[in-house]
C-alpha cells in the first residue's frame, strides 16, 4: 500500500485527550480513517504541538485527505513517501 507524509500546522496545538471521553474520540478518529482506507503509521509533534508530521498508508492522496477532513484535522500538504534505507542504499552503490 502506498505511504504518504502529511505535515500539519495546528496554531492552537494538538490536544490529546487523556480522560475516558478521549477514548471515544480516538475510536471515532480510527473509524473515520478505516472508512477511507487510511492507516496512521506514526506521528511526530514539535514541543508545542503546533507542527506535526504524520505518516499514513493509504490507497491514494484523496483517501488521506478525506480521512483528515472527517476528523477535522488540517492538512498542509500530502506527499507520496517511502522509507529511506540509508545503509542498504550505501552498500548497493559501492
Amino acid at each position: 500500500m502506498p505511504r504518504f507524509v502529511v505535515p500539519r500546522t495546528l496554531p492552537d496545538g494538538l490536544e490529546i485527550p487523556t480522560k475516558p471521553d478521549g477514548l471515544d474520540a480516538a475510536r471515532g478518529v480510527a473509524s473515520n480513517k478505516a472508512e477511507q482506507a487510511a492507516t496512521r503509521v506514526n506521528s511526530h509533534a514539535s514541543t508545542g504541538r503546533t507542527k506535526t508530521l504524520w505518516r499514513y498508508d493509504g490507497t491514494d492522496r484523496h483517501a488521506i485527505s478525506q480521512a483528515a477532513s472527517a476528523n477535522g484535522l488540517p492538512v498542509d500538504s500530502i506527499a507520496a513517501g517511502r522509507v529511506l534505507e540509508l545503509y542498504s542504499s550505501a552498500r548497493s552503490a559501492s
